[in-house]
């Protein structure tokens, strides 16, 4: 299937409320997705009473940690040293929906080090052995270092992490048997099996391809962004931003064990959130969904992927006295004037950075209010018209007893 074939109808949500309970812990937070998605429903999820902004938020949802201005000033004096970025790939896996194109998003565990409780999508680092000679169908590996700004390797090794890690997050593999073909069913026991494999290391992504006879589908993805994480971060990435439609046939799911919730959300609706401060995001995410707005189809999009620029956004960071200006250019939404800290806070932001440099700081990730018109991910299994039923009956049972307190769009 060509990327510009973007209607989907395997995965559409259906209109029905659902209402799960924000989850505890990570077991009954991946229940409450599936069984939102069981349903194909809308999902809310509202703040709790009395809560306020997380940790790493601004006012809107801009993901900003309170370490930063410690960081920077480090950075600024020579105490510091920025880390090598990895690279690293990520997927705006998009569908159409009655108003128009979705886009499949995940939230970040709580746990996770970096950027936890972010909204995101689904991607990851780079494997050494993303390297390694696979099947290709699509614009060549001398193609696609062009359009990324790289060499063969580097532009082959990304373009397998993003279709590696859509299938591992995701479970969405934009492959087929031939260069015409795509697989369109990938929820079986062997089809899982060998994702966890992945997932685990055990198994390469060109062994994989190899073993199953498949050609990675190049012409699936269309270069969308490049960012590379801020020089004072501990944790630093430069990630190419994809875009591609779900193919017939193929339903998302929450695969990830790096997430607790995942949906499909309309652009539009998850930046009215984010500005409001209900959903928080990192400046890459935030800009992509601005970006996807005015599109009124998901093959309009992927369309419009030829002309985006893929320069690198990276982070300023400048010391006006004791006034650090912080800014990315291009992008004045995020410029950020931060007044020198009492020295008490001060401190204590220098040990946090310290802290979350070793790994040592975690952040408490809030329960937020839900974007608008938020459809819930198609995350059921399909194996028995039985199971979806089953899943059906119980989400209604839920809605029944409680209100509106469930996942928001990632």
């Amino acid at each position: 299937m060509s990327a510009t074939h973007g209607s989907a109808t395997d995965g559409s949500a259906t209109d029905r409320p659902a209402t799960p309970e924000p989850a505890t812990d990570a077991a009954a937070t991946e229940e409450s997705a599936t069984g939102a998605a069981a349903t194909g429903a809308v999902v809310t999820d509202p703040a709790p009473a009395g809560a306020s902004a997380a940790p790493g938020a601004a006012a809107d949802g801009q993901w900003y940690p309170p370490e930063w201005p410690a960081r920077i000033r480090a950075l600024a004096n020579g105490g510091l040293t920025p880390v090598t970025p990895r690279r690293a790939a990520t997927v705006l896996l998009l569908r159409d929906g009655p108003a128009g194109p979705e886009v499949h998003m995940l939230r970040r565990r709580a746990s996770m080090a970096f950027a936890a409780g972010a909204y995101a999508y689904p991607g990851g680092g780079v494997d050494a052995r993303d390297e390694r000679p696979v099947g290709w169908a699509g614009p060549s590996r001398a193609d696609w270092a062009a359009r990324l700004g790289t060499d063969e390797t580097t532009a082959q090794a990304v373009v397998c992490a993003a279709v590696r890690e859509t299938f591992e997050e995701a479970g969405v593999l934009l492959a087929g048997a031939t260069v015409g073909s795509v697989v369109e069913d990938t929820t079986g026991e062997d089809w899982e099996t060998d994702r966890a494999a992945l997932v685990t290391r055990d198994l390469s992504f060109a062994d994989f391809l190899s073993r199953r006879g498949l050609l990675l589908r190049s012409d699936l993805l269309r270069g969308w962004a490049r960012w590379i994480t801020p020089e004072f971060e501990p944790r630093r990435y430069d990630t190419f931003f994809f875009a591609a439609a779900l193919p017939p046939g193929q339903r998302t799911r929450n695969s990830s064990t790096e997430a607790d919730r995942v949906v499909w959300t309309r652009p539009a609706d998850a930046v009215a959130a984010y500005d409001r401060g209900e959903l928080l995001m990192m400046p890459p995410t935030i800009t992509t969904l601005r970006h996807l707005e005015p599109y009124g189809t998901a093959a309009e999009a992927l369309a419009a992927a030829a002309d985006r620029d893929l320069t690198p956004v990276l982070a300023r960071a400048e010391l006006r006295g004791e006034e650090i200006v912080l800014s990315w250019p291009g992008h004045g939404e995020f410029t950020k004037n931060i007044a020198a800290a009492p020295p008490a806070a001060r401190e204590a932001g220098r040990a946090a950075g310290e802290a979350r440099a070793v790994g040592e700081a975690g952040r408490a990730a809030r329960e937020t209010r839900a974007v608008g018109e938020v459809r819930a991910a198609d995350e059921a299994d399909e194996a028995s018209a039985a199971d979806e039923a089953s899943a059906a009956d119980e989400a209604s049972a839920a809605d029944e007893v409680r209100e509106a307190d469930g996942g928001p769009a990632a």
